[in-house]
């Protein structure tokens, strides 16, 4: 029992070159990431006199690539050689990331969005074939607490990431920001080269086209009943998410009346509150099952965003978004267990890629909506709106709730 418990321990899974490789890479990918959300963010909100729609396109920008790029990344994941999938990607995503720095400097500031999207087509290809290494690379016993210590690190730049990319802009300006922002995505791509090299693929005995692969990921998904509750569960979270994601700036700039960058504050409490949370859900998953885990965190996310809405005073405002935080990490620890229980190994890529765009989708829609709908409702009618959407997404889970099998083994689903 001893010898299992250290196979499982902290000191084994960092003993791992792939998982110190990866967490290195992921430091500074989240480095070039923040810095790139908020300076673009407050630079597009002084050159256009805080317009929403401008404003919204942003998360447009980094959005789009998901729905439109996810599937086709997941499915190429098993294609393709995954370090050196991750390594183009982290290259042109600097390349592009200095491209539009010249762009800057000798023509029109509207080229940022191009940093975002480019960015972001990027990491379709790029994310999945890092899951992939974690199969090919990493003891089954310790993919969970490295999956948990990735998810401890998205965490932690919730809190760091707006501050840090605040400060860079404030400082030194939006040029050197997006050179920060290249200079991050190079050193990812120079770390990546210390992770083992590449397997040959195995030659499969008949050969699909990547057309027929598609349809059998989609043909997959559909004959899941927990994957196709999972999806609808996955549209109206969408909707939800993308309806506010953009207006986050004018819950704190007309609602609470502040400047807008105290927006980096409520960031943070929200990272703090993942950190606690992340925790805590860890420890009660082993007792619930995962479609009642997820259901919690829909429910804490309602509550969160129905306060944030009425709201006008700053702690409570902050206190709402420490909640939400909290239960957010059982969203996804909840999402991810019902995939990966309900799906074989070699659909992995493929069913990500669909219930992904699905939310995606959906979240992009809204988003580009949200613009022009603030012109027209109240802040607090948004806000209230999408804790109403979250509990919809409640109800797709209901017909789990009923079954001790919801997620179903191999054989069941057959």
């Amino acid at each position: 029992m001893d010898k299992a418990d250290s196979n499982v321990s902290i000191g084994a899974l960092f003993k791992n070159r792939v998982i110190q490789t990866l967490l290195l890479s992921t430091l500074f990918l989240q480095i070039g990431v923040w810095v790139r959300n908020y300076s673009i963010l407050l630079f597009v909100v002084e050159q256009t006199n805080e317009n929403p729609v401008a404003v919204s396109f942003i998360s447009v920008a980094e959005f789009a690539p998901i729905f439109l790029f996810s599937f086709i990344g997941g499915t190429f994941a098993d294609r393709w050689k995954p370090k050196r999938t991750m390594i183009w990607c982290d290259f042109l995503s600097a390349v592009s990331i200095f491209v539009v720095l010249l762009t800057l400097v000798f023509g029109s500031w509207k080229a940022i969005f191009f940093a975002t999207f480019v960015s972001s087509i990027l990491s379709q290809f790029s994310q999945p074939s890092g899951m992939k290494l974690f199969k090919l690379h990493v003891k089954e016993e310790l993919i969970q607490m490295g999956m948990s210590i990735y998810q401890t690190i998205f965490a932690l730049f919730m809190i760091l990431g707006p501050v840090l990319g605040t400060f860079v802009y404030q400082q030194f300006g939006i040029d050197v920001a997006i050179a920060v922002m290249g200079v991050a995505f190079l050193f990812s791509a120079a770390i990546l080269f210390l992770l083992p090299a590449d397997f040959e693929m195995e030659k499969k005995a008949e050969t699909t086209s990547l057309v027929q692969e598609m349809k059998d990921g989609f043909q997959y998904v559909l004959k899941s009943r927990v994957l196709t509750l999972l999806g609808g569960c996955f549209a109206t979270a969408g909707l939800a998410l993308g309806l506010t994601q953009p207006l986050g700036v004018f819950l704190v700039t007309e609602q609470l009346g502040l400047p807008k960058e105290q927006l980096q504050w409520l960031m943070a409490a929200f990272g703090v509150g993942m950190i606690l949370g992340g925790g805590l859900t860890i420890g009660i998953s082993k007792k619930v099952s995962p479609q009642i885990l997820l259901a919690i965190g829909m429910l804490a996310c309602a509550i969160g965003f129905f306060v944030m809405g009425i709201s006008k005073l700053f702690w409570l405002t902050l206190a709402a978004e420490f909640f939400s935080g909290v239960f957010n990490p059982a969203i996804q620890i909840g999402i991810n267990t019902m995939i990966l229980k309900n799906t074989e190994a070699e659909f992995i890529g493929r069913v990500n890629g669909i219930l992904n765009p699905i939310f995606m989708g959906t979240m992009v829609v809204m988003m580009t909506a949200s613009g022009w709908l603030k012109k027209t409702f109240s802040l607090v009618a948004m806000y209230e709106t999408t804790a109403l959407l979250f509990i919809i997404g409640i109800l797709f889970l209901v017909p789990l709730f009923r079954s001790s099998a919801a997620v179903l083994s191999k054989s069941e689903r057959a």
